[in-house]
């Protein structure tokens, strides 16, 4: 991954092709962590080719996993020897880490996990996680230099997440399939990732029983084996690109993202005044000759609006007639791309307070997590440094309408979570070239 490379994008009208989506970032390296636990090897099909992928290999690689990847699968298998510890030259790099500590705590007694990095959109806390493995029984410390964790073996528990986080719910998932009894939890995340491990866990041999009201029941086995899946598409990658026609007044038809996936962005945007054509191939959106209309939108756990979502859905509002307002309440810092958005003429002003929907976690806080976004805003090109992996994209879309030229620099974030981003807006049109 170049994190020198920079990009130059000038408008180039309407955005139009196909763009086929694979397996999304945010299910594969959890998949890659999940076959740790399998006697035999595993297999991971329609893996996208992101840096996560890299970065979630070579740790596993360090621990004594074998992977190998290719252009069809990645492939992964146990070593005769597994070594507990991930090494400090992975701190800060992802929040991959801190999910390695029941499964190592399974094939070796212990662990250790350098402290977990990622986007900088917001507090995410490892004491769900801590205190989860905790309460089946592991001895757990939190330094200064990352988590320490040692059990000889883990028990099932009655666990109640305070919030329904999804790194939690699969930390909780990928401990409690070996441990000894069983294990319930509440308030539990059911995004279609969680769901889509749980059943990859289940072809190993897991018993998983998802219940209603976010309550998922996990009785232990002895023992895992290796299984087979094929990804489903990305969910943000395909909202992304169907922004990206929409802002641009053209037209991306998506291949390989399941409609079931998008079904409340797709409902968002027809709000607005979008045209879809939907059928088993691919879902494409328009927009009306005059124009879409503006909205307030409040992201959620699922099968609320997704928070990923609202980085390019913030751009398609600055081109959309009218006042849009957004409500951010899954994480507090999730804003923190908008300067770059406002550098290039985005008419957006940020409020600490709850607006475009009920008070929610973040009401009596400082946090800038509501926006008021003005419509329809000329934009201009500008030199702007990406913060995050859905920013990032996001700043391509601005650019895309933008009078004169833009640079982009940091652009790695964007190639460590989409699936060969570049080539992709190449095909749709995007005056975009490389520059080091």
């Amino acid at each position: 991954m170049n994190h020198d490379e920079v990009w130059l994008i000038d408008p180039s009208g309407p955005l139009r092709g196909d763009v086929e989506v694979r397996g999304s970032k945010n299910a594969v390296s959890k998949h890659m962590v999940a076959a740790m636990l399998g006697g035999t090897e595993s297999t991971i099909q329609n893996a996208p080719e992101v840096g996560e992928v890299g970065i979630t290999a070579a740790m596993l690689e360090s621990l004594g996993i074998h992977v190998e990847i290719t252009e069809k699968e990645i492939r992964v298998e146990r070593g005769a020897e597994i070594r507990p510890r991930v090494p400090d030259a992975f701190t800060g790099l992802n929040r991959i880490p801190i999910l390695m500590l029941g499964p190592l705590l399974h094939l070796a007694g212990e662990a250790f996990v350098p402290l977990v990095g990622g986007d900088p959109i917001g507090r995410r806390p490892v004491n769900f996680h801590v205190e989860a493995l905790r309460a089946m029984g592991a001895e757990v410390e939190v330094g200064d230099g990352g988590i320490f964790a040692k059990a000889t073996r883990l028990r099932g528990a009655r666990l109640e997440l305070p919030y329904p986080s999804v790194g939690a719910t699969e930390t909780i998932l990928m401990s409690a399939v070996l441990a000894e009894g069983k294990t319930v939890v509440k308030n539990a995340a059911m995004e279609p990732e969680v769901v889509e491990l749980a059943l990859f866990l289940q072809r190993m041999g897991a018993r998983i029983e998802l219940s209603p009201d976010r309550r998922i029941v996990i009785e232990g086995v002895e023992r895992l084996r290796g299984a087979s899946i094929w990804l489903a598409g990305d969910r943000i990658e395909a909202f992304s690109y169907l922004a990206a026609g929409l802002i641009t007044g053209g037209e991306v038809r998506v291949h390989g993202c399941p409609q079931d996936r998008l079904v409340t962005a797709i409902t968002t945007l027809a709000r607005m005044g979008a045209r879809f054509d939907i059928n088993d191939e691919y879902l494409c959106a328009t927009a009306p000759p005059e124009g879409l209309r503006s909205a307030a939108v409040q992201t959620d756990t699922h099968p609320g609006f997704m928070t990923d979502w609202q980085t390019p859905l913030m751009v398609l509002f600055t081109q959309s007639n009218g006042m849009s307002v957004l409500h951010e309440t899954v994480f507090e810092n999730r804003l923190v791309y908008v300067p770059a958005l406002q550098r290039m003429g985005c008419e957006i002003e940020v409020f600490d307070q709850c607006l475009g929907g009920p008070a929610c976690r973040y009401h009596d806080t400082n946090a800038r997590h509501s926006a008021v976004v003005r419509g329809v805003s000329k934009l201009k090109g500008a030199d702007v440094t990406l913060p995050d992996i859905r920013a990032g994209f996001s700043a391509v879309l601005a650019a895309a309408v933008a009078d004169g030229t833009s640079t982009l620099r940091g652009v790695h974030h964007i190639v460590r979570g989409y699936h060969k981003p570049f080539d992709q807006f190449v095909s749709l049109g995007l005056n975009i070239r490389r520059e080091q």
